[in-house]
């Protein structure tokens, strides 16, 4: 995938020796983008067995890559992966007789996929009384997500090359028609098919089935282990997913404000018991309700970040274990509880009440037997 570069190069004998400050140096990337040709500053500190790497704060959105052979190049991400934000990167005994060179990467935005900056935000508010859903800052690294719900001609795209190498699923899914959204879907489903469009797309997986990441998740019903660093495709954290659905705004109900109507989304309408429903009451008529009430794909539209469906249409399935309080383990990208009996499921849908489609809103529900008309997801990914 071509890149955009700010990249440096930081050779480790040359720390070792002098540790005086380096230089961006784009000259030597191929593709690389005019407008960021430029030389800027880079300064270094030693401390003990570590070299500390500083760049301008304003390079954000950006991973950290290195690579030991320039001829040819093979990048991979840093890892762990730092907060670029942050302006720094703790490289732990790099000081040795290896040449390392490190840059400052951007990756294009994938066809179909929306980038969410990096940032804090608050998670929750007290709008509707909430108590599990109490506001609280959190900060998200930069991903992407996909703009729109996968309908079913994606989901049934990846399913048959899943079975095809041997994935089992518990349902095969189904959908209205080909752009709408994919319904019939449980948790372990979801999270089986993204390890297969990873694969699929040449792209490292993101489940495993045991600690080192070396057994891909394809089979059974079982909470799997996430290489949280891999490329791959994956449902987002309940953080990650509100952050988007805010799409950079702030302190609202809805992506858009703080009412909401069928105009505007998906959703079953009862102007006399929410004063924000503006209605009209009943189900959306671009759906017709019972059985399988969905619209098609980005028929409203779109929040800040250009994304579709943040609110209504069918619920979105998240990673977390359902929990209280949000920022769990750490208000730094929360990834949920390490256990619990209910996975999260975010954004409400075309059978519920506008409640339910609200940013903050939280719903709930055993991964177990999970699939339902009422469900569906999009993936993210990481850089």
């Amino acid at each position: 995938m071509p890149l955009k570069t700010r990249g440096f190069i930081a050779d480790s004998v040359s720390m070792k020796r002098k540790l005086l400050s380096l230089f961006v140096v784009l000259a030597l990337f191929d593709r690389i983008d005019p407008a960021l040709a430029q030389t800027t500053t880079l300064s270094i500190a030693r401390a003990s067995n570590q070299v500390v790497l500083f760049w301008p704060t304003t390079a954000t959105n950006y991973v950290l890559q290195l690579t030991t052979n320039l001829r040819p190049a093979a990048w991979s991400n840093a890892s762990p992966a730092p907060v670029v934000a942050n302006g720094q990167y703790k490289v732990t005994n790099s000081i040795s007789g290896t040449h390392q060179f490190y840059r400052l990467a951007q990756p294009v935005t994938p066809a179909g996929m929306a980038l969410i900056p990096a940032g804090s935000f608050t998670m929750g508010d007290t709008l509707d009384g909430e108590t599990n859903a109490a506001p609280l800052i959190v900060f998200v690294s930069a991903f992407y997500m996909d703009v729109n719900l996968v309908n079913y001609s994606g989901w049934q795209s990846v399913y048959s090359f899943a079975t095809n190498a041997k994935y089992g699923f518990d349902n095969p899914g189904s959908g209205k028609a080909t752009n709408q959204p994919v319904q019939n879907v449980g948790w372990f489903d979801v999270v089986k098919w993204c390890n297969a469009r990873s694969q699929q797309a040449g792209l490292a997986p993101v489940y495993y089935t045991d600690t080192n990441f070396t057994h891909v998740y394809t089979n059974g019903d079982v909470a799997p282990y996430v290489n949280w660093g891999a490329a791959g495709y994956r449902l987002p954290t309940e953080a990650e997913w509100e952050k988007a659905a805010r799409g950079g705004v702030s302190g609202l109900r809805f992506p858009w404000g703080n009412t909401i109507s069928e105009s505007q989304a998906n959703y079953l309408g009862n102007t006399n018991t929410f004063s924000y429903d503006l209605g009209p009451n009943g189900y959306n008529s671009l759906g017709g309700g019972p059985p399988t009430g969905t619209t098609p794909v980005g028929s409203f539209a779109t929040n800040g970040y250009g994304l579709y469906d943040m609110a209504g249409n069918v619920y979105e399935w998240c990673w977390d274990w359902y929990g209280t309080p949000y920022g769990q383990p750490t208000t730094n990208n929360p990834t949920g509880p390490v256990s619990g009996s209910n996975r999260v499921y975010r954004g409400g849908c075309w059978g519920y009440y506008a409640g339910e489609a609200s940013c903050a809103g939280r719903s709930y529900v055993p991964p177990t037997n999970s699939a339902t008309v009422l469900a569906g997801f999009r993936c993210v990914k990481g850089f």
